[in-house]
């Protein structure tokens, strides 16, 4: 006997739950579409976008430079007389004082010599009292005519000698003990000091061409940048027309360090080159900045944040919300007091963060679509939602909300009371 396969069964009281729950949310689902319009539309036809609106400000303009670090003093320790190093008086990489002792050459040859010109001095400094009183007697015996005038000028002429003599060897005193103070070298300025390129026992020469050591003093510490001789120009003619104030004398400068972060101190710029160099097309800047930490060091990759000018009365766009058109030319979406979507073409002067600076093309109140662009078209209407953007990012952080939302149907749904089995 052949068995049928057995039929599904279905039982009306497993339907009836689910049957009402579809029914509710199609229901629901019928209400919110006819009572609001979908995400992201504000009214049927109307969509929904984000919008900036722009206020007049006061923009302080900075240039970012690269640049380098440098020590604001440095100095090559060399020595100053021939001779064997004795010892070593410093730790390497240490921080030093001015006239503190760092290596001491053997001094017995010129304390020897210091001494013999001591000797010397002594010797000539004897001779002139009794060449003082052969000239003192010679002059009154002149007057009585009882020595020549040749005896009393020879006995002038020995004055004369001795005297010399004694200036001389006071010299020789002096060179004795100047070479004597040569023997300990010290630190002719204050700051950290490299290694030593050589080891007590090595025999140096005066004024070598290698180097004992060097000091490099690291606070301040100067940074070293170039800008275009382009960028001058243009900063010249912003201040003549009068669209940039110059800050003053007094230009402050922040600084990025290698890794991204801002260095807490604050420079000023010391010195602009004079000339432009041929080559590169840039000038030479220079500031200074408090390093009390030692945390900068020379030879560090920087960029120095120049402060330029303040922008009076100017308009900072959104970068999000610019885009170039065919021709090349930054264009910004806006909505008008009409509610209508128009295209603004942009003078762009420069970036400031995430925004771009402009000098004509948007005026005071002018809402700019940063969000939803790909909604809207020129002519078109749209409903502008004031949104927040973050400064470090350039993102939408906030937004503001325009309509309660309703719930999804797919939540009434879960959210139905279950029939058993």
């Amino acid at each position: 006997m052949i068995s049928k396969p057995s039929q599904p069964r279905f039982s009306p009281r497993r339907l009836a739950p689910w049957a009402a729950m579809f029914a509710a949310a199609f229901l629901l689902a019928s209400c919110s579409q006819e009572g609001s319009a979908p995400a992201g539309m504000g009214t049927p036809g109307k969509p929904e976008v984000g919008v900036v609106t722009l206020r007049p400000q006061s923009v302080a303009i900075t240039a970012e430079l690269p640049g380098r670090t440098s020590a604001s003093l440095t100095a090559d320790v060399r020595p100053q007389v021939n001779g064997i190093i004795q010892a070593r008086l410093f730790k390497e990489g240490s921080e030093v004082v001015v006239g503190q002792p760092l290596y001491l050459i053997s001094p017995a040859s010129y304390q020897a010599a210091y001494d013999s010109a001591q000797a010397a001095q002594q010797k000539a400094e004897a001779a002139v009292p009794t060449a003082q009183a052969k000239f003192d007697r010679y002059a009154g015996l002149l007057k009585q005519n009882v020595v020549s005038k040749q005896d009393y000028d020879d006995a002038a002429a020995t004055l004369a000698q001795a005297n010399a003599d004694v200036a001389s060897a006071k010299a020789s005193v002096e060179t004795a003990r100047i070479n004597l103070d040569y023997t300990k070298i010290t630190a002719p300025i204050a700051g950290r000091i490299d290694k030593s390129s050589l080891t007590p026992g090595a025999l140096v020469t005066a004024n070598q061409d290698s180097l004992l050591t060097t000091i490099r003093s690291l606070d301040p510490i100067n940074v070293d940048v170039t800008q275009s001789s382009t960028n001058l120009l243009n900063l010249r003619q912003a201040i003549n027309e009068g669209r940039l104030k110059f800050s003053g004398p007094n230009v402050s400068v922040k600084l990025k360090l290698e890794n991204g972060t801002i260095y807490t101190q604050t420079g000023k710029l010391e010195f602009a080159g004079a000339n432009v160099d041929q080559t590169t097309g840039t000038f030479a800047l220079r500031a200074e900045f408090p390093n009390p930490d030692r945390l900068l060091l020379p030879g560090m990759y920087v960029r120095a944040l120049v402060e330029e000018g303040v922008a009076q009365n100017s308009f900072l766009v959104p970068q999000r919300g610019v885009s170039r058109n065919t021709k090349g030319e930054a264009t910004a979406m806006v909505i008008n007091a009409q509610g209508k979507v128009e295209t603004r073409v942009l003078a762009v002067r420069n970036s400031v963060g995430n925004n771009w600076l402009v000098d004509s093309g948007v005026g005071d109140g002018d809402r700019v679509i940063v969000e939803g662009l790909q909604l809207v078209r020129p002519g078109g209407d749209a409903t502008g939602v004031e949104v927040t953007i973050d400064e470090t990012t350039g993102e939408v952080k906030d937004r503001a909300q325009t309509s309660s939302s309703v719930p999804a149907a797919s939540e009434v749904a879960a959210n139905a009371p279950k029939a058993g089995n």
